[in-house]
């Protein structure tokens, strides 16, 4: 048992190794990129927590999920934190499957670069919609009567560039429109729909997305219309920024090991380009253009079928008389 443990150990430990190999060219060409939506996360944190400041609580909104959801009550509001937290850790590990599983199809380095990519455009989004109008926030610490529904001007500068990490974040208001956990949650589904190669998993995910929307109107952390509109304004972040980032390779078809550079796919092109020009040269110098459609007998070039042809011109001019 111990010699099984201790070889498969092994074959996961040169797995390992190899795909960090693999991995670290591509992350000392793309680390600023990362280093940039890692950065705009904090942003994302400071200005939720700036919003609080201008938070004003009141009385709750009509709103139609309320009246048709039952609330779920701020003993058991942890189910929907819950579930985010599961979504989020399930893609966190899927997009590190490279590192210990035979069968991959992506870059871990190029997925989160594309990931970081569809959140960073969402969320300039969100900004600049929840600063744009504060609503009440539905919240129970948001409420009217809550000591954490305002916050106090800050003592310094410090206080508020900490964002008072992680409560701020989770005890944040006014940042509704819209709901930054449906960002996240919609990124990370669209993703491994078009990445992912489980069929099962692709349709539970689908479902996961719907009941972490329903979970957080019942726990009226935010209004059914921050929600809805997470729903089609990420689908279409996601669609508009796939389109202009340029393809992951795909490891499964044989590609090389790294994406091309520019000058490397220019030079690979002319390359293809010349070896058909001589492709199509060798063809005509045997008789064969290849194209079918053109039937017309070819006059080789070694003199036997000149003779041919002659000696058929002389048979027919005796028959004639000639």
């Amino acid at each position: 048992m111990t010699m099984y443990i201790a070889r498969e150990a092994s074959k996961v430990w040169r797995k390992v190794t190899a795909e960090i190999t693999a991995e670290l060219p591509l992350l000392r060409e793309k680390w600023l990129l990362l280093l940039a939506g890692l950065v705009f996360q904090y942003i994302h944190g400071l200005a939720a927590r700036g919003v609080h400041y201008l938070h004003r609580p009141g009385p709750l909104l009509q709103d139609l999920g309320f009246m048709a959801l039952p609330e779920l009550g701020q003993d058991k509001s942890y189910l929907s934190e819950c579930t985010f937290v599961f979504i989020f850790f399930s893609f966190f590990l899927w997009t590190f499957h490279p590192f210990i599983c035979h069968s991959k199809r992506f870059y871990t380095i190029l997925i989160w670069r594309r990931v970081l990519a569809f959140l960073v455009a969402s969320q300039v989004l969100r900004i600049i919609t929840f600063y744009s109008t504060q609503l009440p926030g539905p919240n129970y610490h948001c409420r009217e009567g809550s000591s954490m529904a305002t916050l106090p001007p800050p003592n310094n500068v410090l206080e508020v560039l900490l964002i008072n990490f992680p409560r701020g974040v989770n005890l944040g208001c006014g940042d509704l429109i819209f709901s930054s956990h449906m960002i996240f949650t919609l990124v990370f589904v669209r993703t491994y729909h078009k990445y992912g190669t489980k069929r099962f998993i692709k349709l539970l995910s689908w479902l996961m997305a719907i009941v972490q929307s329903l979970l957080i109107i019942v726990a009226r952390k935010h209004y059914t219309v921050d929600v809805v509109v997470a729903w089609y304004t990420v689908n279409l972040v996601v669609y508009f920024v796939d389109n202009k980032l340029p393809e992951m390779p795909d490891r499964t078809n044989g590609l090389p090991l790294l994406p091309l550079s520019t000058k490397e796919k220019d030079g690979r092109l002319k390359d293809e380009k010349d070896s058909r020009l001589k492709d199509e040269f060798h063809k005509l110098l045997n008789g064969n253009h290849g194209d079918p459609t053109d039937r017309r007998q070819r006059v080789q070039m070694n003199g036997r079928h000149d003779d041919a042809t002659a000696n058929g011109v002389l048979s027919d001019a005796t028959a004639n008389g000639a």
